[in-house]
């Protein structure tokens, strides 16, 4: 699989990444409940089919426990990033989630992700949202700073989108940037760009739009964009509308790793094999752009 440099962190990750909120459990949201039997056989075969980025939250749910448990001893296989700033509460049928930018809370994540991810570091820390303003105020930057001094963490990055992203890039701080992308939400492109010429590295989520018009859990504001753009005029016969999704972001020239969150093995081979595909041709690009573009301004 395709290999990119992950901006100054220079972790040669894979362009296709694994997004591990699925793995989030039965108690959670109760959609896409996935077993501890399913959870062990998909995050071994991520790992066998090359994947070598893992991206994953402790307010996902059993998500970091999974992995820990699971894949843990193939640790030396995949870079590892989470986040921090997330408060959750367990309830019977469902996790209540907040964001709390506190130093405690900080660091109490990062104690409890080693712990469930039975590992000694994490590749790359990520602020689970947050504004600069307030990161800069509560000195939870410094926090993020000390503990990649210690060795607990390797890099520190943050997980934002618009209106906050712009001035997080201006920050100057940050190794990496989780950001949302595709050809159904694309708002975030000048943005991916200007964070990539700063040297921070960039993971995109979203890039395959959630599966798009034909995902099982259906998402009416992008299938709109879909249909309005009819982007189905252009989709060669040969080509999946989700194959054209993920290639279209595969084709952002700063996409150095997409997350994709699927926990179905054949969704999980159909995007290998998109992947191996490689970007979408330019002239493709361009008219899926022109139409998106003119239908969001």
């Amino acid at each position: 699989m395709d290999r990119r440099i992950l901006g100054r962190t220079g972790l040669a990750v894979t362009q296709l990444g694994y997004g591990s909120m699925g793995l989030r459990g039965p108690r959670t949201w109760g959609i896409r409940v996935v077993s501890d039997h399913d959870a062990e056989r998909f995050l071994n075969a991520v790992l066998d089919a090359g994947i070598n980025f893992i991206d994953t939250s402790p307010d996902y749910g059993a998500s970091e426990e999974r992995i820990g448990r699971f894949i843990g001893s193939r640790r030396k296989e995949f870079y590892l990033a989470t986040k921090c700033g997330c408060v959750y509460t367990q309830r019977e049928d469902h996790l209540e989630l907040d964001h709390v930018w506190k130093p405690d809370v900080i660091r109490r994540n990062l104690d409890t992700s080693l712990q469930r991810l039975r590992t000694e570091y994490v590749d790359v820390l990520q602020f689970h949202g947050g504004d600069a303003e307030t990161l800069q105020r509560e000195g939870l930057i410094d926090v993020l700073t000390s503990l990649r001094d210690q060795g607990l963490v390797r890099f520190i990055g943050v997980s934002s989108s618009l209106p906050n992203l712009s001035d997080l890039i201006d920050l100057g701080v940050f190794d990496a940037f989780q950001i949302p992308y595709s050809c159904l939400a694309p708002q975030h492109h000048d943005l991916i760009c200007r964070a990539a010429e700063s040297g921070a590295g960039i993971i995109l989520r979203g890039g395959i739009a959630q599966g798009g018009p034909d995902a099982e859990i259906q998402r009416p504001a992008l299938e709109a964009i879909w249909d309005k753009a009819q982007l189905d005029e252009l989709r060669p016969d040969d080509m999946t509308r989700a194959e054209l999704i993920l290639r279209y972001t595969l084709s952002h020239p700063h996409c150095q790793t997409t997350i994709i969150g699927t926990c179905n093995l054949a969704h999980l081979a159909e995007n290998l094999a998109a992947a191996r595909r490689g970007p979408l041709p330019l002239e493709l690009v361009s008219e899926i752009t022109a139409r998106v573009g003119k239908l969001l301004g």
